[in-house]
């Protein structure tokens, strides 16, 4: 760990350049340092990892985005549970995370890969657990979530202390059980990602639009 803490200092941090443009949106990483590779965005940070370290993922914090003390806190409070990651090491821009290896839900959609029930159970199962832990699972979305060997992952969890209502899962699940299996599944669709990304436009306007009542 000493290892690629040093090389977080000297390599990454140094030579990484990191926006956030919209707050709705995922943050932009314009440059790279190798050896490091960039693993994804979101709306707040960067995922990435060094070839040498395989099983450690760093994420970092695009200047001027807050989080990740309360990110800090949601890790601390969940502990150990196969559906999440672990905080290896934490400092004020960044955390150390334990690496998560999957497909995120999103991409299956684009893959056209098949997303059995027992996913989606894990994930409620998950998320279950996390409110037991006095956290308010917040913004899971297809891009928050994974599937490995058939089984759950909950990947992003900076937004576990919001306490706002958010429906974005219980949305997920009916289209998963109304829409997917009945449609999608069987005919193994692949979806472009551009039309991924209008639905997910269209999602958010639709819930800005229609509001639901907790």
């Amino acid at each position: 760990m000493n290892r690629l803490i040093k090389s977080i200092h000297q390599e990454l941090l140094p030579e990484l350049q990191i926006e956030s443009l919209t707050p709705h949106n995922p943050v932009v990483v314009h440059q790279v340092p190798a050896p490091w590779r960039l693993l994804g965005t979101g709306n707040y940070a960067a995922v990435l990892y060094h070839p040498s370290y395989p099983d450690q993922v760093v994420k970092i914090y695009a200047p001027g985005r807050p989080g990740i003390v309360e990110e800090l806190e949601v890790y601390c409070r969940l502990g150990s549970h196969p559906a999440f990651s672990k905080c290896l090491h934490a400092e004020e821009t960044f955390l150390v995370l334990e690496r998560l290896y999957g497909v995120t839900l999103y991409d299956c959609m684009h893959l056209g890969l098949r997303i059995p029930k027992q996913v989606i159970k894990d994930i409620d199962q998950a998320l279950d657990y996390a409110r037991g832990c006095g956290l308010h699972p917040h913004d899971v979305h297809g891009r928050n979530v994974m599937m490995c060997e058939g089984r759950g992952l909950v990947v992003d969890v900076s937004d576990f202390l919001h306490q706002g209502p958010c429906w974005a899962w219980d949305d997920l699940k009916k289209a998963y059980y109304w829409l997917y299996l009945p449609f999608f599944c069987p005919l193994r669709l692949r979806l472009p990602y551009f039309f991924l990304d209008v639905i997910r436009a269209a999602y958010r306007l639709y819930r800005r639009l229609v509001p639901r009542r907790s």
